[in-house]
């Protein structure tokens, strides 16, 4: 899980407690190899409101997440195709319902922002966004390419 803010604030967590069975080959071929930690478990000694970095299991992400998200008053979250991604983020919490306070139920597509923007909605983003050097898959990097392409389609709404 991977999460900038707009004032480039970052929370990413790897999860340990998944089933590897359910790896299917495109995830070991684009998401493992960009993983940032090897071991089973690494969990900063304490929240970083700036920059958090951790591998856990789903208990302890929701948890040291929740206490992340507190320093806003409120989370609008933004994602280029949310609809896996926020299933998965709700499910952290027990549902959209139990979401951490301040957080909006719905979350927003970028991929609809370019199409609004008049941007081809599959764009290549990393040519878009001018960062070819990311590694794509990895949910933090990830998160810094939607949140670039984010920039660049409201500038182009805004002129």
């Amino acid at each position: 899980m991977g999460l900038i803010t707009e004032d480039e604030r970052t929370f990413y967590a790897e999860f340990n407690d998944y089933d590897e069975t359910q790896l299917n080959e495109w995830l070991r071929e684009n998401v493992v190899p960009y993983l940032q930690f090897r071991e089973a478990n690494t969990v900063m000694p304490e929240l970083n409101l700036e920059h958090h970095k951790m591998k856990t299991n789903r208990s302890a992400v929701a948890k040291v997440l929740a206490a992340w998200l507190a320093q806003f008053e409120s989370v609008e979250m933004w994602a280029d195709y949310p609809a896996y991604d926020w299933v998965l983020f709700c499910d952290l919490f027990g549902g959209s319902f139990r979401l951490p306070q301040g957080i909006g139920y719905n979350p927003f597509d970028v991929a609809t922002l370019l199409k609004i923007a008049g941007i081809d909605p599959y764009v290549d983003r990393k040519v878009f966004a001018g960062l070819s050097a990311m590694n794509l898959h990895n949910a933090l990097d990830d998160a810094k390419l939607a949140k670039k392409c984010y920039e660049k389609a409201i500038a182009r709404l805004t002129l």
